[in-house]
């Protein structure tokens, strides 16, 4: 079917997407929108819904349009989201009644530490898989509703519905007749049972959560509506939903027991497929739900970096020492050394597998030599000394990949991903296709609307464009590493 394509609606953190793939997974067509990223008070980050929903809706009216010009047809449309992103909505005006409140977003903390402190975190990590922290849903819809005038009272008589931006994009594109999510996107929450493929009244009861605002649930590839012809497209079915870093795992193909998958875009995000079994981490990683199909799911182990990307967004919009994230590349390949200086990145704690929330970022080793060239080297070493955070973490939980599957903007740089190899000691292997987020949701839709077969189908698509192999000794790589938790241990040490 050379003249079918597949709509894939990528929601991200700072951007909206409409990518346009064809059945050999290679893209034809590409449209993005950023859209303003909120600051109200130190460590809270918000997103305008309206202003999402513009930029999804304008992005994909251009993609039917080239479609439509060009004379492709669109089989169906994927959703792939920013995560733990919550947005509150009245369910009659369809109108958000506060800004949603990003997954990065820190204003819960109080509220996660009380909860902990009351003793409800092992039943939290029991059912969800997750921990007590700011970045889930849960703690973010309860701030909605005991800080926005009349919220609560609204939410208990049945007005006030929630969702991740995924529930937000479905319920529009249908005219309120979908509220439903995928698995993917329920297991983000801190109140979906993993286990039982439910929400769960317990922890909706602790939460004092209604669970009238909650969305349907169903499999990751599925039929989620047609999305409505005045909108834009001609009654394009929705057949694919995941949140961003599960939909990165399918386009990865990390389908088997034992692939791993390492994501780079605003956060860093590691998933190591774990099959049927839920496995439990004894160092602070996650439990979460890789994907599911036809009713069975598919789990996998998860760390999570809050700042990857978005601490090269910062050298560009914040400090203004770079114009664009491909300069970076050039700026640091002829330096022979960091000259000591880490750089931190807790802008907005830190996660996976310290789970600060107070955590702030930091530079050090700063001496009258430093300058922007060193800084820039140590922002992109920051996201290889993460990474080897949680796969230290992984090894500790009896896991040891053998190599590793990267994708995101920022490993278009090869001298991240050679760094990155360096350091984790193991094979860093870049397709040719590295906008895998967006390809997981084609791939989900495709599969559900019959242009793909099987996995095999899928895997026969996924090529090498570049293998990167450890090239430094191991004193070097080990003095590096002590040098970065020592500057770790310095940003934990401000909190206490």
């Amino acid at each position: 079917m050379p003249d079918t394509l597949i709509l894939s609606i990528d929601q991200g953190t700072t951007s909206s997407r409409a990518i346009l793939f064809q059945k050999d997974g290679s893209s034809v067509f590409t449209s993005q929108r950023e859209f303003t990223q909120h600051f109200p008070q130190s460590g809270w980050v918000e997103h305008d819904p309206e202003e999402i929903w513009q930029s999804v809706v304008d992005v994909c009216s251009e993609a039917v349009e080239f479609a439509s010009r060009e004379g492709f047809s669109i089989a169906a449309a994927g959703i792939t989201n920013q995560r733990e992103t919550t947005v509150v909505w009245d369910r009659h005006s369809g109108k958000a009644v506060h800004n949603a409140i990003v997954w990065q977003d820190r204003r819960t903390a109080a509220y996660c530490n009380e909860l902990k402190e009351s003793g409800y975190e092992p039943t939290f990590t029991a059912k969800t898989g997750l921990l007590l922290d700011p970045y889930f849903s849960a703690t973010k819809i309860r701030w909605i509703l005991d800080n926005v005038d009349g919220a609560r009272e609204r939410a208990n008589s049945g007005d006030l519905l929630f969702g991740t931006i995924d529930s937000f994009l479905l319920w529009r594109m249908t005219h309120g007749e979908v509220h439903t999510t995928d698995a993917t996107n329920a297991s983000r929450t801190l109140a979906y049972n993993i286990h039982t493929g439910e929400w769960d009244d317990e922890l909706l009861t602790i939460l004092d959560i209604p669970k009238t605002m909650l969305p349907g649930v169903q499999n990751s590839s599925d039929h989620f509506g047609k999305i409505a012809s005045d909108i834009f497209g001609d009654g394009i079915l929705v057949c694919g939903v995941a949140g961003d870093q599960q939909a990165a795992t399918f386009g990865q193909i990390c389908l088997e027991p034992g692939t791993i998958k390492s994501t780079y875009g605003t956060g860093c995000f590691v998933l190591l497929n774990t099959g049927k079994e839920a496995l439990s981490s004894e160092n602070r990683l996650l439990t979460t739900v890789a994907y599911q199909l036809n009713g069975e799911t598919t789990y996998a182990i998860e760390g999570s970096i809050f700042v990857a990307g978005a601490a090269v967004q910062w050298l560009r919009d914040g400090l203004g020492v770079i114009k664009s994230a491909e300069e970076t590349e050039n700026m640091v390949k002829g330096l022979t050394s960091n000259q000591g200086v880490y750089l931190v990145p807790a802008f907005t704690g830190l996660g996976a597998p310290h789970w600060n929330p107070d955590a702030r970022g930091a530079l050090f080793g700063l001496t009258r030599d430093t300058g922007v060239e060193q800084i820039v080297r140590a922002t992109l070493e920051s996201v290889a000394f993460q990474t080897y955070d949680l796969f230290k973490a992984m090894a500790e939980d009896g896991v040891t990949p053998t190599k590793v599957r990267v994708d995101g903007g920022m490993v278009n740089n090869n001298w991240v991903c050679q760094f990155l190899a360096n350091i984790l000691n193991i094979p860093v292997q870049r397709p040719v296709q590295t906008e895998t987020t967006a390809l997981g949701a084609a791939y989900l839709a495709g599969l559900h609307c019959g242009i793909y077969k099987s996995h095999e189908d899928l895997a026969a698509n996924w090529l090498l464009d570049q293998e990167f192999t450890p090239n430094i000794d191991a004193d070097e790589r080990d003095q590096l590493i002590a040098a970065w938790r020592k500057a770790v241990d310095g940003v934990q040490h401000q909190t206490t």
